[in-house]
């Protein structure tokens, strides 16, 4: 029952470490972190007057040394820390100096795993004293150590292989604090505005994290989703090119996640396959994601790279954690519907009344920053009036924008924050556009869209 499946020499496992479970250790983590922070740029600060240079804060704060410290503490801490962690990393990584974006990748992997009592002591409380009893294996090795829980290797006594995700232990009770002192160092470091009012994304962020570790949730989330793409497939006569495991309910709780284990590999294995295998993936995963906002209304909002699994054999992709799913309202949806056939159109003032519409510009913007914000949209959906197959990976498209949405602020002084739904839909496209990329995916736009373009 506690055999560990061999790990190679290039990736040792990783040393677990206990959780801080209590709302005071959590908050003595941070504080900890903070004070660490403060030394190194009261030192570098003092080095750099010496010099005769003047410091910038902002410059002291983002140094190799303190995103080091942020990244370790936060992934031993795991739970709502990590999680917004993550979110700037995935967001910010491919704007943020070579070696801040190497240490903040960190988040993007494993976490530290919990100790073996730790886990048994967790699972005591959710199956009971006797619950290995009732098992035939339990590998107390995880596969996979994330923000808000950890993956481990189940047979059951009748031979049923599945996937079991226990959540860490105080992860739920600590969110609303995480979020909130996570929030404090991002506006330390400068890269929040002053003037942004943030408050309601905290909220927001907090609601989220509140939803993906209720596993029951999840659960739910998981078949409603997987019985919408199986119809999908069977509506269309074709073969779905997606695999979603099964919920296992006998053992799943509120903390505890039970599934299918699915054999496949980590996204990485697919840059060893032919252009057409990507291409094809790629295209899979675009008319998903219109599923999702236009006939689902239901979106996997989180991108991260490890919620995608690849099987070589048969060339599907695994859709995996279904946590931050969240419901698309009808009205984002028809106006997004609406902007996208604004794009494919070229018609700038179609897209300007969905965006109002939407609530990405509002009666306080200059038409001055409503024309660069629909200029940024036009140049975004660039993929969709390209006749034929978009080449993702020669694109500098994600450049471009960002350099754009750098302008728009600076130059505009536009400070705005859309709606909660805007941006999960903008960040999961993101993610999906950076995916392509990575993969140098050519992928038809107009016609994963055409459901869509011509409804």
């Amino acid at each position: 029952m506690a055999e560990k499946p061999n790990k190679s020499p290039e990736s040792p496992p990783r040393s677990s470490k206990a959780v801080p479970s209590s709302r005071l250790s959590r908050i003595g983590r941070l504080g900890t972190l903070a004070g660490r922070i403060a030394g190194n740029v009261v030192s570098q600060g003092a080095g750099q007057l010496l010099k005769g240079e003047k410091p910038v804060l902002s410059s002291l704060l983002l140094t190799p040394k303190n995103i080091s410290n942020i990244a370790d503490q936060l992934a031993s801490m795991r739970g709502a820390a990590m999680k917004l962690g993550q979110l700037i990393s995935m967001d910010a990584g491919d704007f943020l100096p070579e070696e801040l974006a190497a240490i903040l990748g960190r988040l993007r992997d494993d976490a530290d795993p919990m100790p073996k009592d730790q886990l048994i002591a967790t699972l005591n409380q959710s199956w009971g004293d006797r619950w290995q009893d009732d098992l035939l294996y339990f590998s107390f090795a995880p596969v996979a150590a994330a923000s808000i829980g950890q993956v481990h290797k189940v047979i059951t006594m009748d031979g049923k292989m599945l996937a079991v995700k226990v959540q860490y232990p105080g992860v739920k009770k600590s969110i609303d604090s995480d979020v909130d002192n996570v929030a404090t160092l991002i506006k330390l470091t400068g890269l929040v505005p002053k003037s942004l009012d943030i408050g309601p994304l905290l909220q927001e962020a907090k609601a989220q994290l509140h939803q993906e570790a209720d596993y029951e949730r999840e659960a739910d989330m998981l078949n409603r989703y997987r019985n919408l793409v199986e119809t999908t497939a069977i509506r269309c006569e074709e073969q779905s090119a997606f695999i979603i495991p099964k919920t296992y309910a006998p053992l799943t709780t509120s903390t505890v996640l039970a599934m299918d284990f699915i054999e496949a590999k980590d996204l990485d294995a697919l840059s060893d396959e032919p252009q057409e295998v990507r291409d094809a993936v790629m295209t899979a995963l675009m008319t998903l994601f219109f599923n999702e906002v236009f006939h689902f209304k239901l979106l996997q909002s989180d991108p991260n790279l490890a919620n995608y699994q690849f099987k070589p054999d048969t060339k599907e992709i695994v859709l995996l954690d279904f946590g931050a799913t969240r419901e698309v309202p009808e009205n984002i949806s028809q106006q997004y519907q609406t902007l996208l056939k604004s794009a494919a159109d070229n018609d700038k003032a179609l897209m300007q009344q969905a965006a109002y519409n939407i609530g990405l510009i509002d009666d306080s913007h200059s038409q001055m920053q409503v024309n660069a914000v629909i200029d940024i949209g036009m140049e975004a959906c660039e993929a969709i009036r390209f006749e034929g197959a978009y080449d993702f990976g020669k694109s500098d498209l994600i450049a471009r924008l960002h350099e754009k949405g750098m302008a728009l602020t600076m130059e505009h002084n536009f400070w705005h924050t859309p709606p909660v739904d805007a941006l999960f839909i903008h960040r999961k496209l993101g993610g999906l556009f950076l995916l392509a990329k990575r993969l140098q995916a050519k992928v038809d736009m107009r016609k994963a869209a055409g459901n869509w373009l011509c409804s």
